[in-house]
């Protein structure tokens, strides 16, 4: 089980203040104890010196017999008052083993008229060690508990910056972005690692930076070249003497060409994160715009573009065109002939190709975060996450081919048909 760092000062406040009040009443019985030893054996040696006085001036004095102090006397010339049950006690001070007789110590010592003996009662400081070692039991469970209320309450002091500094991390953006997280924080390690994470947002916006200046220059060297071919392909395509197959061939190079410009598009849009700009416009004309140009581009008669939607959609226009011409170009094999149909639910963009003839069945769900996989999306598809859109690949059992395009409810299609 894992706590909570919390949980773990808790915990931590809680044993030490246990622990501190279990040594503070181990060392209070033990200093109790103590000091009833001593006071017995001060109180017996004092009534044995004295009586030994008394005895030695005056044999016929009387020893104490009070419920406290008891004094008994083992003369040298026979005489013996002494109870049986102490009667074998050597010299020193004895405490009563038996617990129902607890508080009753016994003082033995030798003077010139005998043995003395004194038995004194102190059931009344053992009735207050026991209440002594009550409260003290109380102590530790009350010290223990306030010990590990003190620790929650100052861990939560503790830790809320800490906090507050996690969450303004987890605030941040996906972006690299500058930050001052430093200047809320103290000048203590708390505000060191705020400053730590400070110079990182900045090592990244930095790196960020550069990679963008990268990618742009990559981009525009690419498109050089980009143009070279397809216009070199353009002017090969004019030419009156070629023939079907060799004119089919510069077509596919020009296609090729024209998509890879796109991609290049598309890996600097991703790679720009700029923010996007959102347009209301017409979600037929959106879906027109992103096949008529590649349906064109085929110079098929037998390619039939049929669009069934209604209604306006909120859409950042030059991403999702890109997407759409990404995924159109891989849906058509090289020589489609067939209907390439775009419709659109509240939510949703479905895009298929029929070849010959409608789908005979019900299209089959494949796995549909493999749908940037199976027609080669990479770009596309992480270009569609960006803007909030998801690509699902659909496969009928004639083999007909879809995508299915999800995006968020709150750009859905307004005024759609059902």
């Amino acid at each position: 089980m894992t706590f909570t760092l919390r949980w773990r000062v808790a915990i931590g406040f809680t044993a030490m203040g246990g622990l501190l009040s279990l040594l503070f009443a181990g060392a209070t019985i033990f200093i109790a104890e103590d000091y009833e030893h001593v006071l017995v054996d001060e109180i017996l040696r004092g009534q044995a010196e004295d009586y030994g006085r008394r005895l030695a001036a005056d044999p016929s004095a009387t020893l104490p017999r009070t419920h406290r102090l008891s004094g008994y006397l083992r003369s040298t010339h026979g005489a013996n008052d002494v109870p049986v049950e102490i009667a074998g006690l050597p010299p020193g001070i004895h405490e009563e083993e038996d617990e129902d007789k607890g508080g009753i110590h016994i003082g033995v010592f030798d003077i010139d008229r005998g043995r003395l003996f004194f038995v004194i009662n102190l059931s009344h400081i053992e009735r207050l060690e026991h209440h002594l070692a009550n409260f003290l039991i109380a102590v530790v469970m009350v010290g223990t508990v306030l010990s590990g209320a003190l620790g929650w309450w100052l861990a939560g002091k503790s830790i809320a910056p800490v906090r507050v500094l996690a969450e303004a991390v987890e605030s941040l953006p996906i972006e690299p972005v500058r930050t001052n997280l430093a200047a809320e924080a103290a000048a203590d390690e708390l505000g060191r690692l705020a400053h730590a994470i400070d110079g990182y947002q900045t090592r990244l916006v930095d790196a960020a930076a550069a990679e963008r200046i990268f990618f742009a220059d990559a981009s525009h060297e690419l498109r050089t070249p980009v143009a070279v071919v397809r216009g070199a392909a353009e002017v090969l395509a004019e030419q009156d003497d070629l023939d079907h197959a060799t004119l089919q061939r510069i077509h596919r190079i020009d296609r090729g060409v024209g998509e890879l410009g796109e991609l290049i598009e598309v890996l600097l849009r991703l790679v720009r994160r700029e923010p996007l700009g959102q347009d209301t416009v017409d979600a037929a004309q959106l879906l027109s715009d992103g096949a008529a140009p590649i349906v064109a581009s085929i110079d098929s008669r037998d390619l039939v573009l049929s669009i069934d939607v209604t209604g306006s959609i909120v859409v950042p226009v030059r991403e999702a065109l890109l997407i759409l011409h990404g995924v159109v170009r891989r849906l058509l094999p090289p020589s489609p002939i067939g209907i390439l149909g775009m419709v659109a639910g509240a939510d949703t963009f479905q895009v298929s190709f029929q070849a010959d003839t409608a789908l005979q069945a019900e299209p089959l769900r494949l796995s549909p975060k493999r749908s940037d996989r199976g027609l080669g999306l990479t770009l596309i598809g992480r270009l569609a996450t960006r803007i909030g859109w998801q690509l699902e690949e659909l496969s009928s059992a004639s083999g007909d081919r879809m995508v299915r395009i999800h995006f968020p409810s709150h750009t859905r299609i307004h005024d759609a048909s059902s």
